[in-house]
Parts: structure tokens; sequence; C-alpha cells
């Protein structure tokens, strides 16, 4: 049964008759002293209710009753009503323990597909004995991702057992902890797997391209739309889109991208038709997002909506016994890139690896493999291979301005951000891109096309 609380007749009424149509068992009550009732008496799968049920527009007495719910039935996921203008209230409520916000008017799809995705994550139970990597593989699809720490065994249970559901994911972990592969994990367990999973990097698009690059635009919207472009929402409707480095995003972009999450509509630039999206929203970042709240330069009522589920990716110096596996599965691929069937790393090799810090995790591991093996003339590699490419690795770390440390990004990497820099320095200027960077101008177009890096 859904509970429905709010004092006011017609809302009762208009969610009483979509969620009959929808399949559900609902009751719909007035007021807090009729709701706890029920709430003792017959405990529902899922509440929604407003947040006010007096004169007093502070929301307090919906906070209070947010309270006096979860203390008596705190397994049972909490959906807040507000007007759009009362944002923040709702921010609260989700800190008091609610699940989810929605605003008036709400858009019926996406309410109902908000109760779905509660109504479909794993009810919390007592940690238990992780299953083991093996056990996990039988169940799920968990190619390329390499290890068996158990902590990351954790994270692949949670990611199994979300997967099934809508429920939006936030991925944290440091740069090269591989947050790409588990956001593809996720799609690819889920029943989206056969729909699109598009990638969209937020470090990489300015402020003015925002809006173009994601939502598409119709030619003649602005200077230079000389063509029609599909926005990349547009070609993840029905799959999954993955919003890499999310915490790099403006407050202005943030704004609009609260909105589309919010509402699940948004508006190609040059058509003021709305248009709805049916899509899994997956972010990932490598800073600490509850301290950009803290600081100002990101909006909580957004950190909120995208972090229904946290997953936290441990860094590699947390699982070092993963660092053999993952060097065995690098230099098997280099056998065949190669042609040298006979490459190994001798056991000193891998315990002199367990020991380094790396701070660039996954991808810095990688890197120094493969270096190894193009300098190393010998078959079996030896400590004295990966130090020769390891010694000029600085203790510290870089002052703005310097370049990355080496293993921490390829020279494609490098690239790429130098060539993203350069355009939001000259404010999407192609000819003075390419004069800053030494280029002609096809030569910049083909970088541009090769990174994938949005231009107008």
């Amino acid at each position: 049964m859904l509970l429905i609380i709010d004092d006011d007749p017609a809302i009762r009424i208009s969610l009483s008759l979509l969620l009959k149509q929808a399949g559900y068992l609902a009751q719909a009550v007035a007021d807090p002293e009729t709701a706890l009732r029920m709430v003792r008496e017959t405990t529902p799968e899922l509440v929604l209710m407003d947040m006010n049920f007096s004169l007093d527009t502070s929301g307090q007495d919906g906070l209070q009753l947010l309270a006096q719910v979860k203390q008596l039935a705190p397994q049972v996921p909490v959906v807040l009503i507000t007007g759009w203008g009362s944002i923040a209230l709702a921010v609260e409520g989700m800190k008091a323990g609610a699940a989810e916000f929605i605003t008036k008017p709400w858009n019926n799809d996406a309410l109902l597909q908000t109760i779905r995705t509660l109504l479909s994550l794993p009810v919390p139970q007592g940690r238990g004995p992780e299953p083991t990597r093996r056990q996990l593989d039988q169940q799920y699809d968990f190619r390329n991702i390499v290890g068996q720490d158990a902590g990351l065994l954790h994270v692949l249970r949670q990611v199994g057992q979300v997967a099934a559901t809508d429920a939006s994911v936030l991925i944290e972990g440091e740069s090269g902890t591989g947050k790409e592969l588990i956001a593809e994990a996720v799609h690819r367990n889920s029943p989206r797997r056969n729909k699109a999973f598009v990638k969209v990097n937020l470090g990489g698009i300015s402020a003015s391209l925002f809006e173009s690059e994601l939502f598409g635009h119709r030619r003649g919207a602005f200077t230079d739309a000389k063509t029609d472009r599909v926005g990349r929402f547009e070609l993840a409707n029905g799959g999954t889109i993955f919003l890499d480095e999310i915490g790099e995003l403006d407050l202005s972009s943030q704004v609009k991208l609260l909105r589309v999450l919010q509402d699940r509509t948004y508006e190609v630039l040059g058509d003021s038709k709305p248009r709805r999206l049916d899509i899994r929203v997956i972010c990932a970042t490598n800073r600490n997002l509850a301290e950009e709240v803290r600081a100002g330069r990101f909006r909580e009522d957004l950190f909120y909506r995208i972090n229904l589920i946290t997953v936290r990716l441990p860094a590699l110096r947390e699982r070092p016994q993963d660092i053999s596996l993952l060097v065995q599965h690098f230099v098997a691929g280099l056998r065949t890139t190669y042609a040298r069937p006979a490459l190994k790393v001798g056991v000193r090799a891998l315990h002199w690896l367990q020991e380094q810090p790396l701070p660039g995790n996954i991808r810095e591991l990688k890197n120094l493999v493969e270096r190894a093996v193009l300098v190393s003339g010998h078959d079996e590699l030896l400590p004295e291979d990966f130090q020769a490419q390891a010694q000029s690795l600085p203790t510290r770390a870089p002052e703005p301005g310097e370049l990355p440390a080496p293993g921490t990004m390829t020279l494609d990497e490098l690239e790429a951000q130098m060539i993203r820099n350069t355009l939001e320095h000259y404010q999407g200027n192609i000819s003075r891109v390419a004069k800053a960077l030494g280029l002609s101008r096809p030569a910049l177009y083909r970088r541009l096309e090769k990174y994938e890096i949005p231009f107008e």
C-alpha cells in the first residue's frame, strides 16, 4: 500500500487516481495524526507527503512528520511533495531521511518512474559475508573489471543490486580508479542494456556550449548554428547517460541540469516544444561533492538529486593485493599487441609494484607496465625495468601550472586536456586556439574530432 499525505483534496484525488491507474493500491489522508496512525497499523511500502499542513508555510510541520514516520518505519522510502521555490526545504527533508522529492506541478511519468525505482531498490540488510568474485561473475556481467579485494567485491555487489533499478548513481573515486568501467557495468547489468550508453565528459564542455551539447540545437538558434544538432540526452533516451566529472560543472549549468533531472523534460535550443526523457543517469567525480556543497561550488539540491545511490571506488593503494592481478591482465594484452608471447613479470617485480603509492591508480599502473614492456629487451620484467620508468616520479603533488606526474596521464590525454583548456581560454575561437597551439585549422579540427571535444 502507498500512503499519500496532503491537506489539499485536489492533490489527494489526483495522486490517488494516478497511482490506481498505474496498478498501485493507495490510501490518501489529510493530516499528520491520521497518517501516523496508519503507519503504526499498516506499514506502507512508500509514503508521498506534502511539506505543509498549516498556515505556517515554513515546512516545519512537514519535517516533524517526516521524522516521526522515519522513527516508526525507518525502511519505508518517503517522497516529498514541494513547490519549485521550496527546494531548499526539500533538501532539508533529504538530509532528514527522505528518499526523493518532486515539485508541483509534477510530471506523471517522472513521478511513476521515481516510485518504481524506490520500490525496486533492495531493502538494506545486515552486513553479511561478501560473495566471492566467482559467485558475482556467475550472477552479473563484470567483464574488464579486474580484482578480488574485499572492498572491490563490496562495490561490485552494490553495483549488481542497483543495476536492475533506475536509481541515479553517483560514483566517487580518485582519478584512474575505473569509474567509467563501473558506470558501464551498471548499464550492462540493467534492463536498459540493449539501449544506448552515452558518455559525456562535463569537464570538457564550456558553459557557453553546455545546452547545445547536452540538449541539441536547431539550425539558426544562435550564430554559427548552421545545421541541426542532436543533444547527448536525446542520443541516450531510453538508455543510460554517464555524466563524468560532474564536479567540474559551473553553477549556471548545474541549474539547467537540475531542471532536466527533476522534470525529465528538456527543450532543444531554438525549439520551444518540451521533449520527454526516459533515461537512467549515472554521474562520476573525483571531487568530494559534499565539501564542494559546503564551499558553495556545487548546488545542494543537485547533489541530493544525483546520489540516490553512492558508490565509492577504493584507491589502488587500498587494494594492493589486486595489483598483481592487474599487472598480469595488462601483460596478457601486451603479449598480443607487441607480438611477445613469452612476456611475463617476475615475482620480485610484482612485490615491488605492490609497495608503490601509485597516486594515478590503475591508469598509472597500466602506463607504467606498458612503458616497461616497450623499453625492456628481455621477456621477464624485473624490478629494475619498472624502477627505470618510475624513478622520475615526483614525491609531492604538482603545483598549479605544472605538468602532471609521469604515468598519471597518457600523451593523448595530456593533448586533449591542453586543447580543452585553450578552447576555454579563447572562448571557442578556433583560429586563435590553432595559432596558440601551433596547429593549422584542419589539424586542430582532426584533433577535436579524435578526442570528441565539442566545438562550434
